[in-house]
């Protein structure tokens, strides 16, 4: 059986928030920083959920 992606939740606490909130990222800072801790809180590779989203948002983070 596949182990469970330990940051799936937050990967989906996302999608919620940005569908409840009209894709308004401003509105869910908290649910990207909980993803952004729970994707530094593992080794690289360990969540799917995280590929890229570290350097998307820090990318970003960068351009404001």
């Amino acid at each position: 059986m596949p182990r469970k992606d330990p940051c799936q939740k937050q990967a989906c606490d996302i999608q919620v928030c940005l569908q409840a909130n009209n894709y308004k990222e401003e509105k869910c800072e908290s649910a990207f920083k909980a993803m952004m801790n729970c994707c530094t809180r593992f080794r690289p590779g360990a969540s799917v959920c995280c590929s890229g989203f570290l350097k998307e948002r820090s990318s970003s983070s960068k351009e404001t």
